[in-house]
């Protein structure tokens, strides 16, 4: 008979770093509340000096031991917060990155009409940073761990006024399994999560974006919208031991939405 053993649902003694953090609305503070509370040290980042007012009384209460600026649009800065955690701990278990943006008129045109440089900033912005995230997490996985990236319905279903945002996250998706093929052998798991509509600032930036939550809340088969501290505890469950099972895959925490979606 398998034992079924508690500790395997604990972040005691592990080692993670959150990006994407920008106040006490983001999805990235829901689940840095909730690795914090299972007993995950942590590494904050925060945009740049205008964030860091929101984002520093955040750090503060979840203790983080390593606070430092990234704008993965910076030269090095993203680098830089790995090798930070490189000379302070010498291991990470797990990262999670929670940033996307594309600009303003590409989002809210058509996608036939997006500019090549719009395109090329939502997909480095989006996407392609969670790759490089990943290759520097690499080599401080040393026991293996795991690697998080934030999603969304739109990347395998047309979503109004969704635009570039929707090929940029099936993009997104698709790195994340080539990721999982690629690092499982080292023990390092990765993970799509996808949350249902939640009142972020970024998602403020999307077009008609309160039709859009109250379309999901209808539709949902639980009739409600999920909020950042469920999608936190579902993120956190996965950085566990108890997940270790579990790689490659795109997981949705939004009420039910996308089965009716």
């Amino acid at each position: 008979m398998t034992t079924i053993i508690p500790a395997a649902a604990t972040l005691e003694g592990k080692k993670g770093l959150v990006l994407g953090i920008a106040n006490d609305q983001s999805i990235a503070w829901g689940c840095a509340r909730a690795f914090r509370a299972l007993g995950a040290d942590l590494a904050v980042s925060y945009l740049n000096d205008k964030a860091k007012r929101f984002v520093e009384p955040l750090a503060q209460q979840l203790e983080a031991e390593i606070f430092e600026p990234v704008d993965v649009t910076g030269e090095g800065e993203l680098k830089a917060i790995f090798d930070k955690i490189g000379e302070k701990w010498g291991k990470l278990d797990f990262a999670l990155h929670s940033i996307a943006f594309a600009p303003k008129d590409d989002l809210h045109g058509r996608v036939v009409d997006c500019s090549r440089e719009g395109f090329q900033m939502a997909m480095d912005v989006s996407c392609h940073s969670f790759i490089r995230m990943a290759r520097y997490a690499e080599p401080l996985m040393k026991d293996g761990g795991s690697l998080f990236t934030m999603s969304y319905f739109g990347a395998n279903r047309v979503i109004d006024n969704y635009g570039v945002m929707g090929p940029v996250k099936a993009a997104l998706e698709a790195s994340v399994r080539y990721l999982a093929a690629e690092l499982g052998p080292k023990g390092i798991r990765v993970h799509a999560i996808s949350p249902g509509p939640i009142k972020t600032r970024a998602a403020s930036g999307i077009a008609h974006f309160d039709e859009l939550m109250e379309k999901a809340a209808e539709r949902a088969p639980e009739q409600r919208l999920v909020t950042i501290e469920e999608v936190g505890y579902t993120t956190a469950f996965l950085a566990t031991d108890g997940a270790k099972g579990i790689t490659g895959s795109t997981t949705y925490v939004d009420c039910g939405y996308s089965i009716v979606g």
